[in-house]
């Protein structure tokens, strides 16, 4: 098991702990529309860091954003393994080619 999936199974964990002493349990307790504006929010954040160039602050904003499209996953009861298997799927595949099957 990888960080991201241990980091997926405590995440799911910690659905049901007490919203006062989890910031995964309390960001959860919003809601989804909640958990979707935290992630944009650092998503945003990344993308700052990436534009100033600060390789050890993009690292640690990515490592957020990461986390928080885990919990907005969760919210939504979208299971790691699931976005993992769509990458796989797509593995090989030219992106142009696998934009164009969308239509």
């Amino acid at each position: 098991m990888n960080a991201l999936e241990r980091l997926a199974r405590t995440i799911e964990a910690r659905r049901t702990a007490d919203p006062d002493s989890s910031w995964t349990a309390a960001l959860l307790a919003k809601g989804p529309e909640k958990c979707a504006e935290k992630f944009g929010e650092e998503a945003v954040e990344a993308i700052i860091e990436a534009v100033r160039g600060d390789r050890a602050r993009l690292t640690s904003e990515a490592a957020d954003v990461l986390f928080h499209l885990l919990v907005m996953l969760a919210a939504r009861d979208v299971p790691l393994a699931d976005v993992l298997a769509e990458l796989a799927r797509r593995e090989g595949v030219s992106g142009v080619a696998e934009k164009a099957a969308r239509r």
